[in-house]
């Protein structure tokens, strides 16, 4: 038994340098020198270097995003799958170590006379602790240890990217209900005039000093504008609800900080090297680890072609009364087992084809995501520019009009044009007020965008993305 105890642990340890696959090496990528629409020389510091708390500078929404990270369904969501990746791999680990089963059994029988007994009836115990120990010679545990790694710290890079899309998403939601906000009072605002347009032309009417063509044009333009109030409310009270989802509440009111046009946007958005993305980004980490995962069980695959050696030991005893069970060298066991496939109808052959087109799956999934990582990052980078364009643009026709309508009222007034004259250049104030809000929203939502493609708070802690107190 010595010599052959001695035999296996020489098998092991010759094992243990044969280890079947091949060991994980990141495809070979070819990301751009800088990101497309970035301006001045490519440079290390990013966006995502700063933290969300940075990036906003309105302490209400700071507020909702901190109770977001910390109620939210989707965090809690992920931390459990967390958990239930860290216990899988806690179970494929315990395959590394040997296993003990103890088994206890008791009877009470006769011993029949037609066998040269004497009829005598009794009771037996038995008691026995088995050992099992699979020597892992051609690495099929450490593979299988190695994916379950793997898939565990893909679902930590997964949490990670909750974190991330979740401030993301509270934040574009809060930006479009204030932007809903300031539609909501330019409309209110555009039909308070309209009213007071409308009231004097029908009292003029009433008196013969107006047209009925001015009245009812007057009326037309009130109803128009006032028809946009509810629609607007309701889009109000539909945000606030998505908004109560995101934070783990019932539906109701969402406090409100700084009015659109009040919040922060900075002139200028570093992206960073675009081969750091690599290492921002929590879905980019999450695809590599799922890669790594896909060619571990490449290893498994492989492993299961090769026979599969075990260690046996049992030790136990017999006895008719419990008081005699323990008395050493009562019975004891050792061996080893061999267990080796010889036809398999090419199962195992199929089951390994199926891994590696499984790693082909994975690897093609993360160069794409790689890919449209540096696509995003240059529409959002590029849309962020524009839209500033587009912002200053729709100000100055807002300006514009504006000066239409007073000298339009100016020359009402001195007798030198009709008031459809006024009333065209404040309907024509309406809906670019409006596009300017508009304007002035997709600049924030960019900003957020583009702090989420570039993956944002990268270098924060698990404790600093939930802090309540930034």
């Amino acid at each position: 038994m010595r010599r052959l105890a001695a035999l296996l642990a020489a098998v092991a340890l010759a094992g243990c340098a044969t280890t079947a696959g091949h060991d994980y090496q990141r495809p070979a990528l070819n990301p751009p020198a800088q990101h497309r629409g970035q301006t001045g020389a490519a440079e290390a510091a990013s966006l995502a270097d700063q933290a969300w708390w940075d990036i906003f500078h309105d302490d209400v929404l700071k507020g909702l995003i901190a109770e977001a990270l910390k109620n939210g369904y989707d965090v809690r969501l992920a931390a459990w799958r967390v958990e239930e990746a860290r216990a899988n791999a806690g179970v494929i680990r315990a395959q590394s170590f040997p296993a003990f089963e103890g088994q206890a059994e008791a009877g009470y029988g006769r011993q029949s006379e037609f066998s040269g007994g004497e009829g005598r009836r009794g009771g037996l115990i038995q008691l026995n602790v088995n050992a099992s120990w699979e020597l892992d010679l051609w690495g099929r545990i450490r593979r299988s240890n190695e994916a379950a790694l793997a898939q565990y710290l893909a679902s930590e890079e997964a949490r990670r990217g909750v974190y991330l899309s979740l401030v993301s998403e509270v934040a574009a939601r809060y930006f479009q209900l204030r932007e809903l906000d300031l539609q909501l009072e330019i409309a209110r605002r555009t039909t308070g005039a309209f009213q007071e347009t409308f009231d004097l032309f029908n009292r003029r009417l009433q008196g013969g000093a107006a047209s009925a063509l001015e009245t009812s044009s007057a009326e037309a333009l009130l109803a128009s504008t006032a028809a946009t109030i509810p629609d607007l409310e309701r889009q109000i009270v539909a945000v606030e609800n998505e908004l109560s989802f995101l934070l783990g509440r019932n539906p109701g009111p969402i406090a409100r900080g700084a009015a659109l046009d009040r919040q922060f946007l900075p002139p200028d958005v570093p992206p960073g090297l675009p081969s750091d993305l690599l290492q921002r980004r929590p879905d980019l980490r999450e695809a590599e680890q799922n890669l790594v995962a896909a060619n571990a069980e490449v290893g498994v695959a492989q492993a299961d072609f090769f026979p599969r050696i075990s260690l046996t030991g049992a030790l136990g005893s017999i006895s008719p009364q419990v008081s005699q069970l323990f008395p050493a060298g009562r019975t004891w066991s050792i061996g080893a087992g061999l267990l080796t496939p010889v036809f398999q109808g090419r199962r195992l052959r199929f089951q390994y084809e199926a891994a590696v087109a499984r790693w082909e799956q994975a690897k093609a999934l993360y160069e794409r995501d790689v890919t449209n990582a540096f696509n995003e990052v240059s529409t959002a980078l590029v849309a962020y520019q524009k839209y500033a364009d587009v912002e200053r643009e729709r100000a100055r026709e807002v300006n514009a009009y504006q000066e239409a309508v007073r000298l339009s009222n100016t020359r009402y007034v001195a007798g030198l044009s009709s008031y459809l004259d006024v009333l065209q250049a404040q309907q024509q104030l309406f809906p670019a007020e409006i596009l300017l809000a508009q304007a002035r929203y997709n600049r924030l939502a960019t900003l957020v965008q583009l702090y989420q493609v570039l993956g944002g708070g990268w270098k924060l802690t698990d404790a600093q993305w939930q802090a309540a107190q930034p």
